[in-house]
């Protein structure tokens, strides 16, 4: 089997712990390779994410690393977090549980599909995102007007810091922490969580995938697009993003713990 490592590089005690985890699984038979920007301070050779060709991608950090690591590659390969971060939600293993694990994954090991969204604008893909897409003013303290059109029909219309367009993945990140509800990652669906709305009625929305989406900008104020912390795109002020799953689903390794219990491990304990 073929196995990437991928090590969040801000961090020496990642970095090292990478390194002999890469060493030990190489002992054991697996065919070991590095990133790039892994393998340099390893004094290695590495590869290039976007076209690596490897049956599993091991990512040693947080969700951060996670999340940039799934948005370089060209072609969905399932990944699996190793924590070496914060909460470390899209990371199903510890530092002192991983190596264990992986010596005894079989070849036919199973995945778990995480729904992920494209943004377009004119037609033109913008990106995906794992987590969520951010709409926000590009002036701090000043609101955006936005209308929100499902099937054609406009459903909402408010003013507001900013929109935040997740999905059930995301739904425990930054849409948590706006107010937005936890939602099972198997839901097939957009959550939508203003931010800082100015009218008490603009409430967030769980909407099909299976529907139409888009989200206008009806503001004077220009306004970026942030896709999962990631990646930063200038709107300008009047701009209709059209909203869809993705065809490309993020995989995850299956560690075989259910979602509910992680939530209550990582975050209701905090």
């Amino acid at each position: 089997m073929r196995l990437l490592l991928v090590s969040r590089i801000d961090n020496r005690d990642a970095l090292a712990f990478t390194g002999q985890m890469g060493a030990l699984l190489a002992k054991d038979g697996f065919d070991v390779i590095f990133d790039r920007d892994t393998a340099s301070p390893l004094g290695a050779e590495g590869v290039q994410l976007a076209g690596a060709a490897a049956d599993a991608v091991i990512i040693i950090g947080g969700d951060g690393t996670i999340l940039r690591t799934i948005q370089q590659m060209n072609r969905p390969v399932p990944v699996l977090g190793v924590n070496w971060g914060g909460v470390g939600f899209l990371a199903d293993l510890e530092p002192d549980e991983a190596l264990a694990f992986i010596r005894t994954l079989p070849a036919g090991f199973s995945v778990e599909e995480r729904m992920r969204i494209a943004l377009s604008l004119d037609g033109t893909c913008l990106g995906t995102a794992l987590n969520e897409a951010m709409i926000v003013t590009t002036r701090p303290a000043k609101m955006v007007s936005i209308a929100i059109v499902i099937d054609g029909v406009v459903a909402e219309q408010f003013r507001a810091d900013g929109l935040l367009v997740s999905t059930p993945t995301g739904s425990t990140a930054y849409a948590m922490s706006a107010g937005g509800p936890i939602v099972d990652p198997r839901v097939l669906g957009f959550l939508l969580v203003p931010l800082a709305p100015y009218m008490l009625s603009s409430r967030p929305h769980l909407i099909s995938s299976y529907r139409r989406l888009e989200i206008r900008l009806e503001s004077s104020k220009p306004a970026n697009l942030v896709i999962d912390g990631q990646q930063t795109i200038r709107l300008g002020t009047a701009s209709t993003i059209e909203v869809t799953r993705s065809d490309k689903p993020a995989l995850f390794i299956d560690v075989k713990r259910n979602f509910f219990e992680k939530v209550n491990k990582k975050l209701r304990k905090l």
